[in-house]
């Protein structure tokens, strides 16, 4: 099995979906935490209007599906909280927007795109290493961010009537996460797929969720299980000759199932 690392393309893919796997394990423990899992399936449909727009301009799409995501995202943010329209109905709305726009501008471009369906349904076969280094650089930063700014974003997640008494603006580090939250979906959709990676931002929390109330426990168990599911799909996706994605939330569905199925134990309510 390790002689696989021969290959430059497998090592290649080994880096993708192991930095996949670290970026979804953190970025959907906020996501879960904040309740934000509908928004996120709007966010990662609403780039697909990004992705459309940049094969039609024949440029880097995944750019282009970042500033759709970022402007979907402060978009059902803004709405939601000026009460204009309900959440619900401002993530229904924009879901179908992106889609419509991504299937329209994908209509209008010259010739065949036979690299959409690797932003739909995920190829790690055809990650850049320009995307590499992206994925690499999101994770670093999303680290530090975590390490100077753990407290204002727990905070934020769980409470942010008191940030509002301690004036921390916590307006400010709503809106930050959810740009963050935004890049980081983006950036595993090339990975995981529009279809899938709304599966690996909540399953992995869902199941370590029944076994911890820490939140720092949280995001270090829906780390190491992403992780781990993740790497075990690259290989069986190798032998079998199946999706990486597909066969990751499968994996992560059984072991929500199986663990579901268990008594859950008694946990503890540190943070």
């Amino acid at each position: 099995m390790l002689e696989l690392f021969n290959y430059s393309f497998f090592t290649h893919s080994a880096i993708a979906v192991l930095l996949t796997g670290l970026i979804t394990g953190i970025v959907g423990s906020f996501v879960v935490v904040r309740r934000m899992v509908f928004i996120s399936g709007g966010i990662t449909h609403s780039s697909f209007a990004g992705l459309g727009l940049g094969f039609f301009l024949g440029q880097n799409p995944l750019l282009y599906a970042i500033g759709a995501a970022i402007l979907s995202g402060l978009g059902v943010e803004w709405l939601s909280r000026k009460g204009a329209v309900r959440e619900d109905s401002a993530i229904a709305a924009i879901w179908s927007l992106g889609m419509a726009l991504g299937i329209l501008f994908t209509f209008l471009t010259p010739g065949y795109t036979p690299s959409l369906s690797s932003f739909l349904f995920g190829n790690i076969l055809l990650v850049t290493p320009l995307e590499l280094c992206m994925l690499g650089l999101y994770l670093l930063v999303t680290a530090l961010l975590i390490g100077f700014f753990y407290w204002p974003l727990l905070y934020t997640s769980f409470d942010p009537e008191f940030m509002q008494i301690r004036r921390l603006h916590h307006r400010w580090y709503q809106y930050g996460m959810m740009v963050w939250i935004c890049i980081g979906i983006v950036l595993s959709i090339r990975v995981m797929g529009i279809m899938m990676v709304m599966s690996m931002l909540t399953l992995p929390q869902m199941t370590i969720s029944r076994y911890t109330h820490s939140f720092k426990r949280l995001i270090i168990g829906s780390t190491l299980l992403s992780t781990f599911t993740v790497l075990i799909a690259l290989f069986a996706s190798y032998y079998l000759n199946l999706p990486t994605g597909v066969l990751s939330v499968i994996l992560l569905s059984v072991v929500f199932l199986l663990c579901k199925a268990l008594p859950r134990p008694k946990t503890t309510q540190d943070a």
